[in-house]
């Protein structure tokens, strides 16, 4: 069967100065599906809409923020993901560098700055501070690493799911 995904963005806003990250917490729609979770910015793109204009259309809408500096760290293809069972096919970033201040809040959720060593932290199941701390989906914890590593290689994955659950998680770097 042919793979017909969403196609989506993924971008996560790292303060060098600090060593934060910017991330929403999703805690604004009740309908939403991503509700309590925390997790990077970004969305679906739309029609006629480049990969990067669309994560920087995004991020304006999200974070009041334009992008300067970003990497793409990598791919990723969700099957079977949350509620609906949707198929996506993501892109996710690293973002470096920025113009604008995040408002504390957006229509999806709160926007909180996390430094990166609580949210690598969150990525071990069995620290149950940091997990319980930030919320996030559970396959998240498998490229989120990869996107804070020093291998400058983009890394290319797979993670089917089953419902809110991954089965399993592939992936290699190039």
């Amino acid at each position: 069967m042919p793979f017909t995904p969403i196609v989506g963005t993924l971008a996560y806003l790292l303060d060098r100065s600090s060593d934060r990250v910017l991330l929403i917490r999703r805690n604004a729609r009740a309908d939403d599906d991503h509700l309590g979770k925390v997790n990077g910015l970004g969305g679906k793109l739309e029609a006629d809409e480049s990969v990067v204009g669309g994560l920087r259309r995004e991020l304006r809408e999200e974070a009041e923020v334009e992008l300067t500096e970003l990497a793409m760290r990598g791919t990723i293809t969700w099957t079977n993901f949350g509620p609906r069972r949707e198929q996506w096919l993501g892109f996710v970033f690293l973002v470096t560098g920025w113009t604008g201040t995040p408002p504390s809040s957006n229509p999806e959720g709160s926007l909180e700055w996390v430094a990166r060593s609580d949210l690598l932290r969150a990525c071990d199941p069995t620290d149950r501070e940091a997990t319980e701390r930030l919320p996030m989906w559970a396959g998240d914890r498998h490229f989120l690493p990869l996107v804070f590593d020093d291998d400058p290689r983009a890394f290319h994955g797979t993670m089917p799911y089953d419902g809110d659950k991954p089965v399993s998680w592939s992936h290699e770097r190039i």
